[in-house]
């Protein structure tokens, strides 16, 4: 059985997520990013203010995350939160030590940065027989 070290490790060799989020009138939207994690299993990810997840998230913090795309896969549920000041410089450190990229939008005035604190998460590995299933709620 995997343990709670073993699924940070596995979210960890990911760089890319989807990210659904809901518009104000309850439209889902989804989209592929860049994201880092803390021990905590805290996302982190950026976004322009232009974007549409950005008034998505400002008006539903409510996100649902998808880590894997083969055999294992992560399902995340969590809030968002937008930061700034202090811990938006240390998450940003996290973010841009993961994806060296990201650091071309640092000085882009519509740079957001968001943290999600995790609520639900299940590892699943359906190269198992059994398949993996493990849900977690305490992080």
């Amino acid at each position: 059985m995997k343990t709670k070290i073993e699924i940070l490790e596995f979210i960890k060799r990911h760089q890319v997520c989807v990210l659904a989020t809901s518009s104000k009138t309850g439209k889902p939207e989804a989209a592929a990013i860049e994201f880092a994690e803390t021990d905590n299993f805290e996302l982190i990810f950026d976004t322009f203010s232009t974007y549409r997840k950005y008034p998505n998230l400002k008006a539903n913090p409510n996100v649902a995350v998808v880590i894997g795309w083969e055999d294992a896969t992560v399902q995340y549920e969590g809030v968002a939160t937008e930061v700034d000041g202090e811990e938006m410089e240390e998450l940003k450190n996290i973010f841009v030590k993961k994806n060296p990229g990201a650091s071309k939008f640092f000085d882009i005035p519509e740079t957001r940065y968001f943290k999600v604190t995790p609520e639900w998460l299940r590892y699943r590995d359906y190269s198992t027989t059994p398949e993996t299933l493990i849900e977690l709620t305490e992080f």
